[in-house]
């Protein structure tokens, strides 16, 4: 075998080795994925939703089953086009029980293992009518959002190497709890890294919780979607919140003014979290105050579709009294922190988190470029539960 053939045959078989060393790898990490999948929904499935409470006592009564006078009827439709659009088999993997465990099987981390139809699998006709039952949903505010952490996960596979095996735009994945109807109880999921949306529809209510967004890079310096960033309202407003109250009412909402960890509690397979009514109530806020306040809530409710979160918000302001603001972290215009809003009815969680899949780029501390918020529904109505349980109690289903 003269020297070329014999270089050639070695290229080939190192071209050989390497591919098969890479597939081995991805079996090997996909079935790591696995078993951490596995071990989470374990945990955090092990107790019967109760949901968020204060000091473990559960309100009832807060959410009646009434009319809204608002029209549910185009998110009807859009998620009956998306069933249409599927084939048989994807619509078996992507629809399952109005209470069916489904409903608590999400996660923020990029590794979990989801059910349903993911945006990637999707021809173009089909993610249209993906999209299209998130603009029908969704204000144009929260649908901008929720693209923009879509893009900015593509930006994280960038910054990884272009690594799109584990990060990338259209990695998520929808799916349909009941049937759609304009009276009868049903939903919709959308799971993925750092965007997850549960959206629960009973006639003409909407409840949608809990929520979860966020993005590492939350801003985009390169790339295919330079420039793209999220959160930036929601992170200086708190701090514009903060810095409205006086000397007295900053002691009572600044819990620490050190802030070297994460600091969210109600993330994935957290449905039943015991918390202290903490900070300063807007009982004790001036009226200016209170309107900030309401304002900082209206970031967070306004990415549901315009009609209904005005709903949601009379919702919030019935319990603007007992709705608590507390900080951890500094108040510099630069500096990291959390914020926490709780009533209730509502919990928002603001949280600049340490790297985690950028620690090669930045350092391992809480970072403005890693935000993750949360929006939960306490007393038992995260992803509408309370109204589900009113409707089987009066209503008799098989």
């Amino acid at each position: 075998m003269n020297l070329e053939v014999r270089s050639a045959a070695q290229v080939l078989l190192m071209t050989a080795f390497a591919a098969g060393l890479a597939f081995a790898q991805q079996i090997d990490r996909q079935e790591r994925f696995r078993q951490m999948s596995t071990r989470a929904e374990e945990r955090g499935l092990a107790e019967p939703f109760r949901g968020v409470t204060a000091n473990g006592e559960l309100v009832y009564g807060l959410y009646p089953v009434q009319s809204t006078g608002v029209s549910t009827e185009p998110v009807v439709r859009a998620a009956q086009n998306f069933l249409d659009a599927l084939s048989d088999a994807e619509r078996g993997k992507a629809t399952f029980p109005v209470d069916d465990p489904e409903w608590r099987k999400w996660m923020n981390q990029h590794f979990y293992l989801r059910q349903g139809v993911s945006f990637l699998e999707m021809d173009g006709r089909k993610r249209e009518a993906a999209l299209l039952l998130l603009k029908e949903s969704l204000s144009a505010k929260g649908l901008q959002l929720t693209r923009d952490i879509m893009r900015l996960n593509h930006t994280l596979g960038e910054l990884n190497d272009d690594n799109f095996e584990e990060y990338g735009e259209w990695l998520y994945w929808i799916t349909i709890m009941g049937e759609p109807s304009s009276a009868e109880p049903w939903g919709w999921q959308l799971d993925g890294h750092h965007a997850i949306i549960n959206y629960f529809v009973m006639g003409d209510q909407v409840v949608m919780s809990p929520v979860f967004t966020g993005s590492e890079p939350a801003v985009a310096e390169s790339g295919k979607y330079a420039g793209t960033a999220i959160l930036q309202a929601e992170q200086d407003e708190g701090l514009a919140m903060l810095r409205s109250l006086n000397d007295a009412q900053r002691h009572m909402a600044v819990i620490e003014v050190s802030k070297d960890g994460n600091n969210n509690v109600g993330e994935a397979f957290s449905d039943n979290i015991d918390l202290d009514y903490v900070g300063i109530p807007g009982a004790l806020m001036s009226t200016e105050q209170r309107r900030r306040l309401l304002e900082l809530i209206g970031l967070y409710v306004g990415n549901l579709r315009d009609e209904h979160a005005a709903i949601r918000m009379d919702e919030v302001e019935r319990h603007l009294d007992d709705t608590y603001f507390s900080w951890i972290g500094g108040s510099d215009d630069d500096s990291v922190y959390y914020y926490r809003i709780f009533s209730p009815v509502i919990l928002i969680e603001f949280d600049h988190q340490s790297p985690v899949n950028l620690r090669h780029i930045y350092p391992p501390q809480p970072t403005r470029q890693h935000i993750h918020a949360v929006v939960r529904t306490p007393n038992g109505n995260d992803y509408g539960k309370d109204l589900l349980r009113q409707h089987y109690a009066t209503h008799r289903h098989d």
